[in-house]
């Protein structure tokens, strides 16, 4: 990672934007948050898997540049966005789903509600509404002028990753191990692609056999899910309840059932397994920390220039001639 990746990194925790707090909206848009948690519920009864998806919108777009929404925005001919990066392409899902938001916060107070706070309160409902904790939010961001899918690719962990690389990558955003281990656990709820996990089952660490970490009968599952040729495509649950947020995923990577490297990973790595231990023996810990964790993950900011957009797949026109002009 260069120099200049370390130093936005700083500047990112660093920033000094308006301050966020709970309440933003409770003049300008006093029903904000019961018109997201509204459609997120009708978006998870119509399609139970997109409240997983919806709730990581938040870590897929505060790692990157902070939370600004820079995520949400289309490709141009002048942009590649982050759509399309490694992390995202043909694993992130459900953005219309914040289309419906956005749409519906337009009609009831236009141009007051941008598309960064509406990830935070959206993936804070999911939780909520998949049986984990809510919590209340801070607000207030602005939406990101410009999007990169190099800073996403530069940024973004690979499901490959092991946990020493994450404790050093999360220590960048000023997250400790105990944060780490805590929204890991947001594969509580969902499912991942054979894709993530083929090298797992047939070429760990190019050595042509599974990863050992890997307790047998679930292998054994795994590969009649996974087979060698098949459609890497194919989704497969990440924990045993994977629609409903508890900590069966920590007592599944006890038990050698994680189903990411960067899952299992966890418990083998001896600084955060007592992590993975405590929280699969006690939910209301897990919860606790996962809120502590998701707060702090909400906080990044890159003190960038923004702006509220009307449509949070593109900047508004005025936006792009300001940037241009700069």
């Amino acid at each position: 990672m260069s120099f200049s990746i370390l130093f936005f990194l700083i500047l990112i925790t660093m920033a000094t934007a308006d301050p966020l707090r709970p309440g933003y909206y409770s003049e300008t848009c006093p029903e904000a948050e019961s018109i997201v948690g509204d459609v997120i519920m009708k978006a998870m009864i119509r399609e139970p898997r997109s409240g997983a998806s919806v709730m990581r919108f938040q870590f897929h777009d505060c790692f990157v540049n902070g939370c600004d929404a820079s995520m949400l925005l289309d490709d141009t001919p002048t942009m590649l966005g982050e759509k399309l990066s490694l992390s995202n392409i043909n694993s992130l899902r459900s953005y219309e789903v914040i289309d419906e938001v956005k749409e519906a916060l337009e009609k009831a107070c236009p141009g007051t509600v941008s598309c960064a706070d509406i990830i935070i309160m959206a993936s804070r409902d999911a939780v909520a509404l998949s049986g984990g904790p809510r919590w209340e939010v801070k607000l207030g961001r602005k939406d990101s002028l410009t999007a990169s899918q190099k800073a996403a690719d530069d940024i973004m962990p690979s499901p490959r990753a092991n946990a020493s690389f994450l404790v050093d990558l999360f220590a960048k955003f000023d997250l400790s191990i105990k944060d780490l281990v805590a929204l890991s656990g947001s594969h509580s709820i969902g499912q991942g692609r054979c894709f993530s996990i083929m090298f797992r089952l047939y070429n760990q660490s190019g050595s042509g056999k599974p990863d050992p970490a890997i307790e047998p009968k679930f292998r054994e599952k795994l590969n009649r899910l996974c087979p060698i040729g098949g459609d890497e495509n194919v989704t497969v649950d990440l924990d045993a309840t994977p629609q409903a947020f508890d900590n069966q995923y920590f007592k599944d990577l006890v038990a050698g059932r994680g189903f990411l490297n960067s899952d299992e990973t966890l418990y083998t790595y001896p600084w955060t397994r007592p992590y993975v231990k405590l929280y699969s023996n006690d939910q209301d810990k897990f919860f606790k920390a996962f809120v502590e964790g998701m707060i702090k993950l909400g906080d990044l900011q890159s003190g960038k220039p923004g702006e509220i957009r009307t449509n949070c797949r593109v900047v508004n026109s005025r936006a792009v001639d300001v940037l241009l002009e700069s």
